[in-house]
């Protein structure tokens, strides 16, 4: 899977919000921070969508990390570490 697809299905990335809430996959901006053989660090920013108990949408917030991606030799994904 390449990177945007992987962050996009990712669990992990649910780590990084505050409130419990949804991830914004349109949000979702992947910066590119380095990359060497095998192994790829990206700033991940998105906004979290906190719902109302009457489903209506309460608040957005902004978050943000940093990930370190395993990739394998064709550049998709294998593994992921919260940074």
């Amino acid at each position: 899977m390449n990177v945007s697809d992987y962050l996009e299905n990712c669990r992990e990335l649910s780590q990084l919000t505050t409130q419990n809430g949804w991830i914004d996959n349109e949000t979702l901006k992947i910066t590119p921070l380095s990359k060497e053989k095998n192994t790829m660090i990206v700033d991940v920013r998105f906004d979290e969508i906190v719902m109302e108990g009457s489903g209506c949408v309460a608040a957005r917030i902004g978050c943000y990390g940093q990930v370190q991606l395993q990739l394998d030799d064709g550049d998709q994904v294998v593994d992921m570490l919260l940074l």
